[in-house]
Formats: C-alpha cells, sequence, structure tokens
C-alpha cells in the first residue's frame, strides 16, 4: 500500500527539488531547478491536461467513471496542471493558475472539498492560495505555500496532518511550527518536510523509525530528523523513509523488512543510514517495499521487494543493497506506485514494471513486467507520479 511519488527538477547544487539533476552524458542534460521551492515539473506555462491509467475503483483516473483502463487516457476537467501527486486511491493537481485539484476516494477528506464522498472527477480543494508544489500521503493530502509553511488534510489517525491532534480533516489545516519549507513529501501514515537550510523534519505513524528521530513513537508535530543536513529532496514509501543529500548520496530510515533501506540488511532502522555505495544520485523516489534512485548520467538503481518485478531487475529475488534497473538509459524522472516504477526518458517517453493486476503499467495487459516496458501512446511526457495501482503523467 502505498502513496505516490513524484519526483521533479533537481539541481546538483544544495538547492531543493525532487526529481532530475546534472546531466548524463549519453544523454541530453535533464531538467534542472532554479534556486528555491520548485513547484512541479512544467511543461508549459499554462499547464497541461493529465493523463493516467490503471485502478479506477474510486474513480481515481478521474474520467468521470469507475471503469479500469490499461491504456493511456486523459482526465477530466483539469487541463491546466503544472504537478500531479498520487496517493494511494486519490489524486491532487497543482493547476498553472495556483489552484488545487483532487479526485478519487475520499473517505477520509482526503479530496478536501468538505465530504467524504469519492470523486470520480476533479474537485476544487477550498481554501487554499499561493501553492507552489503539492504532495499525497496513503489517504492524506498535502500543499506547500509560496511562504514556506504547509497545509495537510485527511486522514490522521497517526498524526500524519501535524496540527496536534488525531483527528481527520476534510479540508487544509496549518501544519505547526513548520516554516521555511521547500519541498513535502508523505507516506503511509507519516509526512516530510524539507526545509531551506537542507534539515528535514517528519511527524506521524513511527512505528518502524520512519520519522528517522531516533525512537518509535509516534508524533503529532514536527520533529527534526537526526544527523541529517545538507539533504535536497526527501521521499515517503509505506513506511519508511529517503533521503538524497547534495553530495549524490542516499540516506533511508523506517520500515526495512524487504531491505527497502538498501543497507545491506533487513534490520529497520530509526535514525538515517546510508544506502549502500550509491552515488551521483540525482533522485529517489519510494513504493511500498521498495526504493528507486535515478542518476546523474540517466540510470536507475532499486533496491528492496521484488516479487512482482518492483526492482526491474529481471527477477523475483528481493534486493538488500541497490541493483540496476535493466534496459533503462537517458532517465531524467522517476515514480514508484505501491508495487510497480516508472520512469520518465528524455525523449518524453515512458517506461514502467513491476506489478499490473489493474493495468497500471500502461502496456495493454494485466500482465506483471520483470523489466521495464513502454507505454504506448505516452509521448511529449515531462513529469510521471503513481498511486497504488495507477500512474499518471503530464
Amino acid at each position: 500500500m502505498r502513496v505516490r511519488l513524484k519526483v521533479l527538477a533537481l539541481a546538483a547544487a544544495p538547492v531543493l527539488a525532487l526529481g532530475v539533476g546534472a546531466s548524463a552524458e549519453a544523454a541530453p542534460p535533464p531538467r534542472a531547478a532554479a534556486a528555491g521551492p520548485v513547484a512541479g515539473a512544467q511543461p508549459a506555462a499554462t499547464g497541461v491536461r493529465p493523463r493516467i491509467w490503471g485502478s479506477n475503483s474510486f474513480g481515481e483516473l478521474g474520467d468521470g467513471n469507475t471503469t479500469n483502463r490499461f491504456s493511456i487516457g486523459p482526465v477530466s476537467v483539469v487541463t491546466n496542471a503544472v504537478e500531479v501527486a498520487g496517493g494511494r486511491e486519490h489524486v491532487i493537481a497543482l493547476a498553472a493558475d495556483g489552484t488545487v485539484w483532487a479526485w478519487g476516494s475520499n473517505q477520509y477528506g482526503q479530496i478536501g472539498d468538505g465530504t467524504a464522498t469519492n470523486r470520480p472527477t476533479p474537485q476544487k480543494v477550498a481554501g487554499l492560495s499561493g501553492v507552489t508544489m503539492v504532495a499525497t500521503g496513503h489517504y492524506s493530502s498535502m500543499a506547500l505555500l509560496s511562504n514556506g509553511t504547509v497545509m495537510d488534510w485527511g486522514y490522521n489517525a497517526f498524526g500524519q496532518l501535524g496540527d496536534g491532534t488525531k483527528t481527520k480533516r476534510s479540508r487544509p489545516v496549518a501544519v505547526h511550527n513548520l516554516t521555511s519549507v521547500v519541498q513535502i513529501a508523505g507516506g503511509r501514515g507519516h509526512s516530510l518536510a524539507l526545509k531551506s537550510d537542507g534539515t528535514v523534519w517528519a511527524w506521524g505513524d513511527n512505528q518502524f523509525g520512519e520519522l528517522g528521530d531516533g525512537t518509535v513513537t509516534t508524533r503529532t508535530l514536527p520533529v527534526k530528523v537526526t544527523g541529517l543536513s545538507g539533504v535536497v529532496q526527501v521521499a515517503g514509501g509505506r513506511d519508511h523513509s529517503l533521503a538524497l543529500r547534495s553530495d549524490g548520496t542516499v540516506w533511508a530510515f523506517g520500515n526495512n523488512t524487504y531491505g527497502q533501506l538498501g543497507d545491506g540488511t533487513v534490520t529497520n532502522r530509526s535514525r538515517p543510514v546510508r544506502v549502500g555505495t550509491l552515488t551521483n544520485v540525482v533522485a529517489v523516489a519510494a513504493g511500498a517495499y521498495q526504493s528507486v534512485a535515478l542518476l546523474a548520467n540517466g540510470t536507475v538503481f532499486a533496491w528492496g521487494r521484488n516479487n512482482l518485478g518492483q526492482v526491474g531487475d529481471g527477477t523475483k529475488t528481493a534486493r538488500h543493497a541497490p541493483v540496476q534497473v535493466h534496459n533503462l538509459s537517458g532517465v531524467v524522472e522517476i515514480a514508484c506506485g505501491r508495487d510497480h516504477g516508472a520512469a520518465v526518458l528524455s525523449d518524453g517517453t515512458v517506461r514502467t514494471w513491476g506489478d499490473n493486476e489493474y493495468g497500471q503499467l500502461g502496456d495493454g495487459t494485466t500482465t506483471n513486467r520483470l523489466v521495464p516496458v513502454p507505454v504506448p501512446g505516452a509521448t511529449g511526457v515531462s513529469a510521471v507520479t503513481a498511486g497504488r495501482s495507477y500512474t499518471a503523467v503530464l
């Protein structure tokens, strides 16, 4: 069970961002971030209509019905998205005009429209302005504002909304005691924020140490992750967290049952540990129990659970340390769903791998794939995100 992981543009310098970075010699330079917060991978100043495929049980494809789709198709209503983020079974989009839209499952108010009614078409999230970035947890949603503060809404049983309570919210509320934020990310029951000084703050569920504060104590307010500095991107898995530092190394903490922390063990960690010997990393993403890293040369490495091929190395063997994803080069952006992965190539096409039970790989089948396969019709793509069993692109 996963959230989303979407990756935006990442500069090689210690500037916040979420996605691609230094140029690969064999491919055109990936998109680089400007200094300061990044509002998302922006295909055009006016935005574009999101395209999506996979499971649609709760209306998460945003096409007005609940029929699964095994190939790429358009989302309704929203035509000017500059960023999309995928939760377990809901999606949120940041539009070029600064409005935020959401659709899909709404059991816990994660759509942010004041109700608990599932929405198969996008609904505008009320009470938000100055939004520069969006992110999701399992059943929660997040928005980063231009003033460096964060708004959350949805499920809150673990305190993942950061408002000092465990009360679910169907409209956005401010995360307490948090300023100067430049990037946000969510996990199943925890949330992460990167500050402009390169420190990481976390709140919510902590049963596996996913808050990285050296304890397993749940937190309803943000706490500082210990021993981390110079961070330029964070990502949240089901119960684990990833942090990319400006020196190109990756650090992880939380649940390690399947080796998703990449330190060669299956020992849970309540403090950050380094992921293998990875260097020159420019972006990270996390699935339920797997993790993925994009290198500056356009190749991708993955580790963790692999029962459905989500590591992409042609096997179903769990990997406790990073291995290279097969048949991928020239990658500029990565994302993870619960048990599948996705990558955007420099030519604007998309590759996917792993679980395909609901057609989330977009290849027109429901066959799991142990190595990446192309998504027919996915051209001109600049950004990708994934949820439990669906994938979306801009």
